[in-house]
């Protein structure tokens, strides 16, 4: 019967394991971080990066496969045999024009890191440790497509960890947005915009007056919630009235309540357009919808002492949001959390060329580290509380068959 003491002593030298074993990987998984940067690869099409990515985990000793789930880009490796299953996600596509200017090459460092560290205690914790990398975050929804595919189907609990500037903030303060983009297509009747006027059905007045209207609904829309969109397509020539215009939207909301209830009157605008004009109109996603995150309290706690260990000061005050992740899909079906390990450089905005130079800084390296450590003992912790974790394991067994394969409809 193992003693009180003795329970302490190993969980004492697990913990110095993995910091341990992320200091010893510290030039490969900085290297990893660099090579992605340098080569920017926009969602579905990183290969390179993907390719890096199972080459590590693969080296580490993981059962690794790249293009798992049928996504090309999607990588998933595994190793250990335990009851408890534990999903780190990476990311590592770029945005256009501005490379990594949201730092997923930071992302896919500290999941490697933190991933591979976790496999050399995996048996000790009763652990099994999986490496989920998910392509197209920014556009797209790569974590979608593999919760669709059964990716997470047995998993107890997931977690990653984001890069960014300013202070750092309590993992629950992180938030985010649903949001869905959308394609609306008016048709109408071309004629001649001088001779012949009254013969044409105008595709173009029509998304003159759904954009009037959205205008004008944004007086009415609450806290929180944020619709954008423009005329992607509205006609080719001044004397010809358009037959067809094409307006990109997005709808963002905290609340998925809502979002759905904006997501109505906002198509309601759309209908109005076609209704003046009389033309016709359809509309459609361009891709997957993003729920917001719902954080798990018992990670997010376990993340905020393990990080303030590592000796980071976490801001009470600081709250996190206004973007949108596919990790919110993740977090609505299962527990997970998805907190955020700045690199200081409070100046360098995410999105922007200047945070592009901040990702590949010895700031940034500092980060990797702090992050992949920070990840990789959060999961010891939660194996080694027998509290949480029997917390986890019941809402694992309590799932029903197939849960985690949804998506969000409207």
């Amino acid at each position: 019967m193992t003693t009180a003491p003795s329970r302490a002593a190993l969980a004492s030298e697990l913990r110095e394991r993995v910091v341990r074993s992320v200091d010893e990987q510290a030039d490969r998984v900085i290297a990893l971080s660099h090579a992605i940067h340098a080569n920017p690869e926009l969602g579905y099409a990183e290969h390179a990066a993907a390719a890096l990515v199972g080459r590590a985990m693969s080296d580490a000793g993981f059962a690794t496969e790249v293009g798992a789930f049928a996504v090309p880009t999607a990588v998933e490796a595994v190793t250990g045999n335990g009851e408890l299953t534990v999903a780190v996600c990476g990311e590592y596509d770029a945005l256009p024009d501005v490379g990594h200017a949201c730092g997923h090459n930071l992302i896919a460092a500290m999941g490697v890191g933190a991933a591979v560290a976790l496999g050399e205690v995996a048996d000790e914790l009763g652990l099994r440790v999986k490496l989920l990398g998910t392509p197209a975050e920014e556009h797209g929804g790569g974590k979608v497509d593999l919760l669709l595919a059964g990716a997470w189907e047995d998993v107890t609990f997931s977690l990653m960890a984001h890069g960014g500037t300013g202070a750092d903030a309590p993992a629950d303060a992180m938030r985010s947005t649903a949001v869905e983009r959308l394609e609306v297509i008016y048709t109408g009747r071309a004629a001649h915009a001088a001779g012949a006027p009254e013969k044409g059905i105008n595709a173009g007045a029509a998304a003159t007056v759904a954009l009037t209207a959205l205008g004008l609904l944004r007086q009415q829309l609450g806290p929180g919630v944020n619709v954008n969109a423009y005329v992607s397509h509205g006609g080719e020539a001044t004397n010809i009235i358009p037959e067809r215009s094409v307006v990109a939207l997005e709808i963002r909301a905290y609340d998925l309540d809502d979002w759905r209830d904006v997501r109505r009157r906002v198509l309601a605008c759309f209908e109005a357009g076609a209704v003046a004009t009389g033309c016709s109109w359809e509309h459609r996603r361009t891709e997957h919808p993003y729920a917001p995150l719902a954080p798990h309290g018992g990670l997010a706690e376990t993340w905020n002492r393990v990080f303030r260990g590592l000796g980071r000061v976490l801001d009470p005050d600081r709250i996190l949001g206004g973007g949108s992740t596919d990790m919110g899909n993740v977090s609505q079906v299962l527990p997970a959390i998805h907190p955020l390990v700045s690199v200081g450089a409070a100046e360098a905005i995410p999105h922007n060329a200047e945070f592009t130079a901040v990702a590949a800084s010895p700031e940034a390296d500092a980060a990797i580290l702090d992050g992949a450590k920070a990840l990789a003992l959060t999961v010891v912790e939660v194996a080694l509380d027998e509290s949480l974790r029997t917390e986890l394991l019941a809402l694992q067994q309590a799932r029903p068959a197939g849960a985690t394969r949804t998506t969000l409809e409207g």
